[in-house]
């Protein structure tokens, strides 16, 4: 990962879009289908992938996007992630998934929008160590486009950013769900009746 350096600047929001980050809860859950990853489970890991970006409040409540509590600061840690999926291990009988699956599958989506937004081409960086490190990080390789908040730079940017996301987010993701559920129908055709 590489560290931020330089000022803040006013931040152009730079994330993959809210929906791309529902990619890879989808991809996991139609990968490995609804016996290991029920509705309710998904549902849960959906909320994990999204919810890091509450944090945005914060910009309108005057916090700094470089702090802490600022946009990708804390709840786009790993901690933050590790935090939603120990609730939904103590929750599990409500996502209708035993402990370590729900765990595993809501640390994993948790986790995924950090690493998503670390993947980039701006903004300050995410703070994925806190609270064991203050600083902002990025992926060596920032391939996906900035998706702008604002309905007028989306309508400016939003078939770039889109073909952005669909190459590096959703492609993968397909891959992935495309594998998985090989992968599922091949252990199955194993097992004994």
């Amino acid at each position: 990962m590489q560290r931020f350096r330089g000022a803040p600047t006013r931040p152009r929001r730079p994330l993959p879009s809210a929906l791309s980050h529902l990619a890879l809860p989808i991809a996991l859950g139609a990968g490995l289908g609804r016996d290991t990853v029920p509705g309710r489970l998904l549902a849960a890991g959906a909320a994990a992938s999204v919810l890091p970006d509450l944090d945005v409040v914060g910009l309108r409540l005057g916090i700094p996007y470089a702090s802490a509590l600022g946009h990708r600061g804390a709840t786009h840690s790993l901690l933050f992630a590790a935090a939603l999926a120990l609730l939904s291990a103590w929750r599990h009988r409500d996502l209708g998934a035993a402990p370590a699956t729900a765990f595993g599958f809501v640390l994993v989506a948790g986790a995924s929008h950090g690493l998503l937004d670390a993947l980039t081409s701006g903004g300050l960086g995410v703070a994925l160590l806190w609270p064991l490190s203050p600083e902002r990080l990025f992926a060596p390789v920032r391939p996906i486009r900035v998706a702008p908040l604002t309905v007028r730079a989306l309508a400016a940017h939003g078939p770039a950013v889109l073909s952005s996301e669909l190459r590096w987010i959703w492609l993968p993701a397909a891959l992935l769900a495309v594998g998985l559920k090989a992968g599922v129908a091949v252990q199955r055709a194993r097992a004994p009746s």
